[in-house]
């Protein structure tokens, strides 16, 4: 898998101003990869053996700004394109995502809104927001799982606060900001910038673009700047106003309707029967799904304007057992809207269920790679170097998806411990790709464990005990 990586990181050389930026770019994000300790700046040196030299040039490549991430992600962004079917489009996933803070003068650090607390109670927490697009690389054809890769990542501070004594201007200033800071709106500039970038590569400017949004971004914002080639699938409120298209006029005289009569509401919709049921298969959650689902399209909706037709999807809600022998519990509905009414109901309902893979991108970058725990001051460093290692993860993710097509191609070199060899997953889990990669690095292949792996372990004394280093080196924060 190293030579994968190494293969696709020799395509970033146009990112960065110089070669040996570049070279101490790549020690620092396979450091930031296999790291033991903290994920810290310094624990990138440490581990990349540097604890010996000057680390004022390590700590410039990022507040100096000495590559362009633009480019860093284009090498992902280009290496999916080149996976997929070239008749497929390219879906993408879109949210936002708080790396948490304790200093209260780091750059783009504020109070907001804490996504894991309680639904009764708001709680707040001094964080930074980054807003994030990960592409989905499908495993085939059809409902199948795919693999969300980051291809994008940008900071999205809002301004601070003028004081009450300050000069109109400020006040002004702040206001004028304010609104231009709101993550909506940074996100469709985003996907803007994704279009043209596509646009400019003749490999997939005949490409569409296919984006994927939570509920927080399912407003006007989005939907009525929407670039060409570009559609749209959100989470809709269940008490939603939409109406029906606009009939023909019977004169010539007089404006023109642009909408129709007012339908029933989302919510209204799935309890009425006259509108039927449609069962569709979906991959979600290791295996295949029976979804049973209402489509009503076109419609149009005022957040999306009269420029296209949208499309309604309701979810009936799943039922699950907690246990063997719980009751049956029922998750709650799903209200979508596309603004593709003429999207087949299957695709539109698979690339949404890809959608979840992006809190999993989430989750591996701030938990086991450490984005936002590197300890630097400096307001440039602060917004690139979680850019640094949202790329490095994505290199990575890529590497393994190239050397192992699939979870059986990857048992020869990754041990399993045995209460995980009854398990049969899907694919290779990221810390079990970092497994693989220390293993590769430090030369830790099959053949040094082969007097571990057929020999059971002996009992020993307390006081004779002797630890495992190679294992506890690859299976750390396994």
């Amino acid at each position: 898998m190293i030579q994968q990586w190494e293969q696709l990181w020799l395509q970033t050389r146009s990112a960065f101003s110089q070669e040996r930026c570049w070279q101490r770019a790549h020690d620092l994000a396979l450091s930031a990869l296999v790291c033991l300790g903290r994920q810290t700046l310094t624990g990138l040196l440490t581990t990349s053996g540097r604890i010996n030299c000057d680390w004022s040039a390590d700590y410039r490549l990022f507040s100096h700004r000495r590559f362009d991430p633009d480019s860093l992600f284009g090498v992902a962004r280009k290496a999916v394109c080149e996976m997929i079917d070239p008749d497929r489009p390219l879906v993408v996933s879109m949210d936002d995502t708080l790396l948490r803070k304790s200093g209260k003068k780091i750059h783009g650090a504020s109070w907001r809104r804490d996504p894991l607390g309680p639904r009764f109670q708001t709680n707040l927490v001094w964080a930074q927001r980054f807003i994030q697009i990960s592409a989905a690389l499908p495993d085939g054809t059809g409902p199948s799982w795919a693999r969300m890769i980051p291809i994008a990542l940008q900071h999205a501070p809002s301004p601070k606060r003028p004081r009450k004594n300050d000069s109109p201007d400020k006040i002004a200033e702040y206001n004028k900001s304010r609104k231009a800071s709101v993550a909506t709106i940074k996100g469709a500039k985003l996907i803007e910038k994704l279009r043209s970038q596509m646009d400019c590569d003749e490999s997939n400017c005949h490409r569409d673009l296919i984006c994927v949004v939570d509920g927080g971004y399912t407003n006007q914002a989005l939907f009525k700047k929407l670039p060409h080639k570009c559609h749209a699938i959100g989470r809709l409120r269940k008490d939603a106003k939409i109406y029906r298209l606009p009939e023909a006029p019977a004169a010539k005289t007089g404006r023109k309707k642009k909408y129709g009569d007012p339908l029933p509401t989302p919510e209204q919709i799935l309890r009425d029967d006259d509108f039927p049921w449609q069962h569709i298969e979906a991959w979600a959650a290791g295996r295949l799904h029976q979804f049973r689902v209402k489509s009503i399209g076109p419609i149009r909706w005022r957040k999306a304007g009269t420029d296209s037709d949208l499309r309604l999807v309701i979810i009936a809600p799943l039922h699950y057992r907690l246990s063997a022998k719980s009751r049956l519990l029922y998750r709650e509905p799903a209200f979508l809207i596309c603004s593709n009414a003429d999207m087949p109901l299957q695709d539109l309902l698979q690339n949404y269920i890809w959608r979840w893979d992006i809190e999993n991108n989430f989750r591996d970058e701030k938990s086991i790679l450490g984005m936002g725990k590197a300890q630097v001051w400096h307001h440039r460093s602060v917004e690139q170097l979680p850019l640094f290692i949202a790329a490095s993860y994505a290199l990575l993710l890529l590497a393994a998806t190239i050397a192992f097509p699939s979870v059986d191609s990857s048992r020869e070199v990754l041990f399993k411990p045995a209460w995980q060899k009854r398990l049969k997953p899907v694919r290779l889990s990221t810390q079990s790709m970092i497994s693989i990669l220390k293993s590769e690095i430090w030369k830790c292949n099959h053949s040094s464990f082969s007097h571990f792996a057929n020999s059971k372990p002996r009992m020993r004394s307390p006081r004779n005990w002797i630890p495992n280093l190679h294992m506890a080196a690859i299976y750390s924060n396994h």
